[in-house]
């Protein structure tokens, strides 16, 4: 099977940020998908999707890991989830504080029954198990903050792959949108947002309660394991957006190797290699 990998970083707003930054992430995008492109030759998709969210996390451009958006009462609180598409296994983090790549700490997670942690819980767990104390927020962040314009920031970043022997993974990670009410629960360490198996892997971005609310990411694999074509698959997915006005955008691929991503606003910030060339977005 040759390999495939994709990976988003959120959307790019046209009225609120700068043709610079559009710039910076395109470039951005395309050095770290070379990187886990090179990963996945001799890796396993579920190891590429952590490595590839881990350096979106490390990478101020993006609202996840470093740079994560600050809460309403001045805290920030990240979210993570990974899921391998052969095992069926689903492991993930919810507002979690004080740890550099969130990501890493859901697949720690792994091996444990107890998969998806939460708060206080979460964050305790992590240093326990070797995690360093770590402060995400950048000088950016707390301007924002502070001019309560944390809401321009909807973002994620997300990573799907297809390795080798066929097997396919997602991780989703998120710093959140920005000035919302402490304990909210974004898409990204849920079903909704971040789902895979054999058939099919979707990593989602947007607003996450729109993303709930159309169950995306796992309406899409259902879609395309009962035998819809990705294509499809998300399309109807997201048609079944419209009567709320659904802000969300999603990255898959299938068992076959078909690569495909969506949006329902413009745009998500997104690049992939297919095997043969890099695509980034424009």
């Amino acid at each position: 099977m040759q390999p495939k990998i994709i990976i988003h970083g959120g959307f790019f707003s046209e009225s609120s940020q700068s043709e610079d930054t559009k710039i910076a992430k395109q470039n951005t995008l395309k050095e770290i998908l070379i990187k886990a492109n090179s990963y996945l030759a001799d890796h396993s998709a579920l190891q590429t999707v952590v490595y590839a969210v881990s350096l979106l996390e490390n990478d101020i451009l993006f609202n996840a890991g470093t740079g994560s958006q600050i809460q309403s009462d001045g805290e920030i609180r990240m979210s993570a989830s990974l899921m391998d598409g052969i095992t069926q296994k689903f492991s993930g983090v919810i507002n979690i504080q004080h740890i550099q790549n969130p990501i890493m700490v859901a697949k720690h997670l792994m091996a444990y029954d107890d998969r998806v942690l939460g708060g206080t819980e979460a964050t305790s767990f992590a240093h326990q198990n070797g995690f360093q104390h770590y402060n995400p927020e950048i000088p950016q962040r707390r301007a924002e903050y502070e001019a309560k314009k944390a809401g321009q920031g909807i973002g994620t970043v997300g990573c799907v792959a297809l390795d080798q022997q066929g097997h396919l993974a997602v991780a989703t990670s998120t710093g959140g949108k920005g000035f919302e009410i402490p304990g909210r629960i974004s898409d990204s360490a849920t079903v909704a947002g971040n789902f895979a198996n054999k058939f099919c892997a979707v990593s989602c971005t947007g607003v996450g309660e729109d993303i709930v609310s159309g169950a995306v990411a796992t309406k899409i694999v259902t879609r395309v394991t009962d035998g819809l074509s990705i294509e499809k698959a998300f399309e109807r997915s997201f048609e079944e957006l419209k009567p709320f006005d659904g802000f969300a955008g999603a990255i898959g691929i299938d068992h076959s190797g078909n690569i495909f991503h969506q949006y329902s606003h413009p745009k998500i910030v997104f690049a992939y290699h297919d095997g043969e060339k890099i695509v980034v977005f424009e």
